[in-house]
């Protein structure tokens, strides 16, 4: 699991600056808060690695084939960012709908980056008028902890579910689809 969690971490470094660059190039005033809004941006971005990776290696194995993660794997991640406020306000939700959106890590990962980039003036824009930098922090924490202890279970029940012809098997699978 922590080699997942590296390198997919790790992974994601060259696309920062990708999604960065032209986001300042294209919109004026993105980063009012300066070298705060930096830290902000890494501690989010960190937080929320650990909150969601292991929740994808977690989806990973309980889908049963790599045919299907595109969609069964696919489908509740499309669903959570939709209705997470990444998009459009989450005020334009129904208020269950908006409570489903802040169990998940999504929501307040797009919370915190929005603190960060967003002028303090774009607070009136969330819910209660604040950008709840407590929650947001104990919410992906609680979700980091929740797939630490978790992934690991799983990953060795799905493990011990598979003969050592089986892996091999899905290995040279996997093989063909590289070549």
């Amino acid at each position: 699991m922590t080699g997942q969690l590296t390198y997919h971490s790790l992974g994601l470094l060259p696309s920062l600056p990708t999604i960065l660059v032209p986001s300042f190039l294209l919109f004026d005033g993105l980063m009012h808060g300066g070298a705060a809004g930096w830290l902000t941006v890494a501690w989010v971005v960190v937080l929320g690695l650990l909150a969601t990776l292991p929740l994808g290696m977690i989806l990973g194995s309980v889908v049963p084939s790599t045919q299907k993660v595109g969609t069964w794997g696919m489908l509740p991640i499309m669903v959570l960012t939709a209705i997470s406020g990444i998009f459009f306000p989450i005020q334009a939700l129904w208020g269950w709908v908006q409570a489903v959106a802040q169990v998940f890590p999504v929501y307040w990962i797009g919370l915190g980056l929005r603190s960060a980039f967003l002028p303090d003036a774009a607070v009136t824009l969330e819910l209660g008028d604040s950008w709840r930098t407590g929650p947001t922090v104990l919410v992906l924490a609680a979700w980091a902890v929740f797939g630490a202890l978790v992934t690991p279970r799983v990953l060795r029940r799905m493990a011990r579910r598979q003969s050592g012809s089986q892996v091999a098997a899905a290995r040279e699978a996997t093989l063909q689809w590289v070549r």
